[in-house]
């Protein structure tokens, strides 16, 4: 089987579903991320955190969406040409230290671009699942990828 970071627009297919390996989400990187991008007390503040309605430390749903995207580059390769956007962006379920977190993409549209004939769109639902299989975050991005010519 072809290897999906070899992948142009003409090799993708709606229904496909990838998964990747997983990520660990340890405390420090948690609270470092934070401190940096999201220093709210739930994120970086043990005792706060513990008071709060999440009892305990939890990862900032941007740095959550960081290592989704992380993940995701795993799967494209040179053909990938970026994103005009993604919609219906969910966190469901709080990441905690100690989390392993996976992406889950799968296939929903495939076109040809009507403007641009070099590429075409794809659209995804990307789900990423916790040790427990909960799905903690979600998103749906179209991404544009090189066509064979």
């Amino acid at each position: 089987m072809q290897d999906v970071r070899d992948r142009y627009f003409d090799d993708w297919h709606e229904g496909e579903v990838f998964e990747t390996d997983s990520h660990l989400m340890t405390e420090e990187r948690i609270r470092s991320f934070a401190e940096e991008f999201d220093p709210q007390p739930f994120h970086v503040d043990p005792a706060a955190a513990t008071a709060s309605i999440y009892g305990g430390i939890i990862a900032s749903g941007w740095h959550t969406g960081s290592v989704m995207m992380r993940l995701l580059t795993s799967l494209l390769g040179e053909a990938s040409m970026g994103a005009p956007g993604l919609t219906n962006l969910r966190w469901s379920v709080p990441v905690r230290p100690g989390d392993r977190v996976r992406l889950r993409m799968t296939v929903l549209e495939v076109r040809a671009s009507a403007s641009k004939p070099d590429r075409g769109l794809l659209r995804s639902r990307n789900d990423l699942l916790n040790q427990h299989d909960e799905v903690v975050m979600s998103t749906e991005p179209t991404m544009f990828f090189k066509r064979r010519l």
